[in-house]
């Protein structure tokens, strides 16, 4: 096995921005695919770690990039600067995320019939929001992820596979915001799942996190059991 990664250039809307693509070089032919969103700090070397995870799992990762020129922030100011355009602009982030899509299934590395978005935190909302703004993916899983609704794709049909990892103890994401999603993805006649763990918080899957004033702590032992079952719900999106 060979993991291989190449930056992979697009623009949107006159800006540039650079996606990393993660394969292994020693599987021939094109291969489905998991488009990687990234936290609120932008694409960092975690969201690269869980694309390359992916690629020796048999997959393409591509951990894209929603800033521009792969902008990382330096401290949750810098964070909260890049994020608040796009999530308070959700149909600029949805166009966005319809471009990556677009882009992922042109790579001669990928089998683009075959395409899933997964995220963490913001990337959380950003995966649930490209299958509620209409991506034909064939699934979707968020990770700790911000639920509320975009507020513009009300009767639309959810094509894809829904997957939604949560922390019950989540301070950023109340119980009440998940039942609401449960009933928003009833309505879009999405094949949903929702599987919530005691005693984990919110960045359960970002090592390092551990802020629990903040609301913010890793858990390994979640984190494993988040990936394991994600495993399986990729094999379901594409068998």
């Amino acid at each position: 096995m060979a993991i291989t990664t190449r930056a992979v250039g697009y623009d949107h809307e006159g800006a540039k921005f650079e996606g990393m693509l993660a394969y292994d070089d020693s599987r021939k032919g094109a291969r489905p695919a998991v488009i990687v969103s990234h936290a609120w700090a932008g694409r960092s070397d975690i969201e690269i770690g869980y694309a390359k995870k992916l690629a020796a799992l048999g997959y393409a990762g591509f951990a894209l990039d929603l800033y521009g020129g792969a902008k990382v922030a330096a401290d949750r100011e810098e964070c909260q600067k890049l994020m608040m355009p796009l999530a308070t602009n959700r149909p600029k982030l949805q166009a966005r995320l319809l471009r990556i899509v677009d882009v992922v299934k042109g790579l001669p590395e990928v089998d683009a019939a075959k395409v899933a978005v997964i995220g963490f935190c913001f990337g959380g909302l950003c995966a649930l929001d490209a299958a509620r703004a209409g991506a034909d993916i064939k699934g979707a899983a968020s990770f700790h992820g911000i639920l509320t609704p975009p507020g513009n794709t009300a009767g639309k049909t959810i094509k894809g596979k829904i997957a939604v990892y949560h922390g019950w103890d989540d301070p950023m994401v109340k119980p009440e915001t998940v039942l609401a999603l449960a009933k928003e993805l009833t309505e879009a006649k999405a094949d949903w799942t929702i599987t919530a763990f005691g005693g984990a918080m919110h960045a359960f899957m970002t090592p390092g996190a551990n802020d629990p004033d903040f609301g913010t702590v890793y858990n390994e032992k979640i984190a494993r059991r988040a990936w394991a079952s994600l495993e399986d719900f990729l094999k379901e999106c594409f068998g």
